[in-house]
């Protein structure tokens, strides 16, 4: 028998095929937390005209054919779990690009309307306190512990989601006896939320589901675990079909209970906060006071994690010279963080805290997060092409993820659409110029 190497790649690190299905199913849990509904919860009901539980369905319908792509794709480049990936091989490298570039336009978002809900949430907490000062404390807190190196481990985060799910299951047992603790009430008091026709409006109700859509953003991230998952072939795309799946189940029960709780038409003392106000009426103060605390501590969570994101991705730009490389492409010595751009994007989420409300930028992240959507359904119809499989069975999820995801798409509302427009107008202009019309490879490193 010969003897063991011992050279350089017999000791050489590498990761660990470790993780089984249902690890990743509770990693892409944790990922996008048990109480992601919540902080939409009054924008989507306003939108939608109380049709909050449909919105969400038809949001979990797009999600699920569109997860199912990425299991398509995740099975081609197992090594990548990325959007701009997918698209760029499967389509062309320019549509990549512009995957990419939606793609930055939802990283630098997310710790704007964090910042915006967390300053709303600490209102409720002091009110005397106006939003100015919330808002400048939150994004120097963000910034200043992303500077100091400071990142939750994976089992402070495991024990943050199990705190939420407490908190909802603490919800929905209070919403219970509130709704069968009075009056009896008939059938189509309980049908109401999925379709009340005092109210409905079918453009509306799409305009609500391309905002619930915030509820699933993070599934996709499942894949970027490739290469520590046994058998990542049949368990990527198994877990994230499952993620979506529950988190549905889950977002639904939470959204038709606080529906019942407090019914459609029926005025929010603040549209952004409204979960805390349902907790409020359906288990008084102290409720109101813990799902606020809640989801203030999720979103500061939240809004750290997507600013250190956007540094990073920025860092990834500028040392593959996509930006300037001076500024973005250098890291701290010390801490061995990109220091400059922890700084760039905690002077983004201040101006944007003043500059966007909370549902204008949930839409415009949403705008970028459907680019990137409806390429990887368009990647994986391609996919599926090449490989032979033009059974209606293969076809049938990227084509109806294509459809409905373009649908809610277009009803997104028009400020949206303009902002998101004008993003990737300069992204493309930006991107021509760097390349000489295309003709180099733009890298992202997301």
């Amino acid at each position: 028998m010969p003897a063991p190497s011992s050279g350089p790649a017999a000791t050489a690190p590498r990761l660990q095929r470790a993780l089984g299905l249902w690890d990743l199913v509770f990693y892409g849990i944790v990922l996008i937390q048990p109480t992601a509904p919540m902080p939409l919860f009054g924008v989507v009901d306003q939108e939608a005209r109380g049709h909050v539980v449909t919105a969400i369905l038809i949001a979990m319908a797009a999600m699920l054919l569109t997860a199912m792509s990425y299991g398509r794709m995740a099975r081609a480049y197992p090594s990548s779990g990325s959007a701009y990936t997918y698209v760029g091989r499967e389509l062309h490298p320019a549509l990549g690009y512009i995957t990419g570039w939606s793609m930055a336009m939802d990283y630098m978002l997310n710790p704007i309307i964090c910042v915006i809900w967390c300053s709303k949430a600490a209102g409720n907490i002091a009110p005397a306190v106006p939003y100015a000062a919330w808002a400048v404390m939150f994004a120097l807190l963000f910034t200043g512990l992303n500077l100091r190196g400071i990142r939750a481990s994976a089992h402070t985060n495991e024990a943050i989601a199990i705190g939420l799910g407490a908190v909802v299951a603490v919800f929905l047992v209070a919403a219970a006896r509130y709704v069968f603790g009075g009056p009896a009430h008939g059938a189509a008091f309980f049908m109401r939320p999925f379709y009340d026709p005092r109210t409905f409006s079918a453009p509306r109700l799409f305009t609500g589901a391309s905002i619930a859509v915030l509820t699933y953003i993070g599934f996709d991230g499942i894949s970027t675990l490739s290469e520590e998952v046994r058998d990542p072939r049949r368990n990527i795309p198994r877990a994230t079909v499952l993620v979506c799946l529950i988190t549905g189940v889950l977002a639904a029960v939470e959204v038709y209970a606080a529906q019942l709780v407090w019914p459609a038409g029926k005025a929010f003392p603040d549209v952004d906060t409204a979960f805390s106000w349902v907790a409020g009426q359906a288990g008084g103060a102290m409720l109101f006071q813990l799902v606020n605390f809640a989801l203030l501590a999720a979103n500061v969570g939240s809004g750290m994690g997507a600013q250190l994101g956007v540094a990073r991705l920025l860092y990834g730009m500028g040392r593959e010279d996509a930006l300037p490389r001076r500024f973005f492409g250098v890291l701290d010595p010390k801490r061995s963080i990109p220091r400059n751009n922890v700084l760039f994007t905690g002077a983004l989420a201040l101006l944007g805290a003043f500059a966007l409300s909370y549902q204008l930028g949930a839409e415009m992240l949403n705008f970028g997060a459907f680019i990137a959507f409806m390429g990887v359904n368009t990647a994986a119809f391609l996919r599926a092409r090449r490989d032979g499989e033009r059974r209606w069975t293969s076809m049938a999820a990227p084509i109806g993820g294509l459809v409905i995801c373009f649908y809610i798409w277009l009803n997104l509302r028009w400020p949206a659409k303009l902002a998101g427009t004008a993003w990737l107008v300069a992204g493309v202009l930006y991107g021509a110029w760097k390349t000489r019309g295309f003709r180099k490879t733009v890298t992202f490193d997301v």
